[in-house]
């Protein structure tokens, strides 16, 4: 049964929820996944999970990701983004260069953020761009984020429609909304801002340079194998053959790092475990002098990995 990641080049004007439907016809699966929503209006890196390796995708989800945007400063949006209706205007001629700047410094580094009321966060239940869809006026909580690089390559001043484009490239943690980003620029600088352009250029060690466009991975089916996956995701260990039974029975074997040391893979941050022949085999946290298994995968014709407590 074929098993691994698909590096998407999402399409604009596709949703996540599309692509997955797409690639569960390509790939003659229904067990499809993905590892982080991109909004329709974006394109880029969209990492789709195939049957065994949907459960690599919990640890994808929370990795740096990678944008390259533009922000139109001098307009306000209802989603903080070209898709919405403009909401307010202001003049942009006063906004200097090193008023920019100054903004973005501002917003870089570990900061809280309001995400946008049109996100996909459920408020009791309810996804919360559904109500303000029937008219409710959402108020969303802050939450931490960093943003560990927000860099300006250009600054475009359309004089006839006083508003300032600007290029940039943001890498961030997991859970960072790029158009609050935009809205939260525009406001700091007076003149409120919103995303009219986003494209993920990567999501964890995975790049756009893997990535393949729906139409060529409807001609060839470019499946990144479970355990390159997982090389390039986690933390290696490699495994003797008598480790690789022990650990292929769900039993702990001897640590790979001292507990508590920046090495020591956890169950948050596990170790991808790799068989002599380089399969792999397990993931694996190490706790005190032992390292026992978060999750095996099963050997031979692609059986469904067993979750395990690792005692025995």
């Amino acid at each position: 049964m074929l098993s691994g990641l698909v590096i998407v080049d999402k399409p604009q004007g596709w949703t996540s929820h599309d692509v997955v439907g797409r690639m569960r016809r390509l790939a003659g699966t229904r067990k499809v996944g993905h590892a982080g929503t991109l909004d329709p209006m974006a394109t880029g890196v969209l990492v789709v999970g195939i049957n065994k390796a949907t459960r690599l995708l919990t640890y994808i989800v929370g990795t740096s990701k990678t944008y390259t945007a533009t922000i139109r400063l001098g307009q306000s949006t209802v989603t903080d983004d070209a898709e919405g209706e403009v909401t307010a205007t202001a003049g942009t001629s006063a906004v200097s260069g090193q008023a920019i700047y100054d903004g973005v410094a501002a917003l870089t580094g570990d900061i809280q953020q309001v995400p946008s009321s049109v996100s996909a966060i459920k408020v009791n239940g309810e996804r919360a761009y559904a109500r303000v869809r029937s008219g409710e006026d959402v108020k969303l909580a802050a939450r931490p984020v960093t943003i560990h690089r927000f860099e300006v390559h250009a600054i475009r001043r359309d004089e006839e429609a006083d508003v300032v484009d600007l290029d940039v490239t943001v890498e961030c943690s997991s859970g960072t909304y790029i158009r609050a980003l935009a809205r939260d620029l525009g406001t700091a600088l007076g003149v409120g801002g919103h995303l009219t352009a986003l494209r993920r250029t990567h999501v964890g060690p995975y790049s756009l340079d893997q990535a393949r466009t729906l139409e060529q991975l409807a001609e060839e089916l470019n499946v990144l194998e479970m355990s390159q996956a997982a090389r390039a995701l986690m933390p290696n260990r490699e495994l003797s053959a008598e480790e690789t039974t022990e650990i292929s029975f769900g039993r702990r074997i001897a640590a790979g790092a001292a507990p508590g040391s920046p090495a020591a893979a956890t169950a948050d941050r596990p170790a991808a475990a790799f068989a002599p022949d380089g399969s792999l085999v397990a993931l694996l946290a190490d706790a005190g002098s032992f390292a026992k298994p978060v999750l095996v995968f099963a050997p031979g014709n692609g059986s469904a990995p067993v979750q395990t407590s690792g005692e025995g």
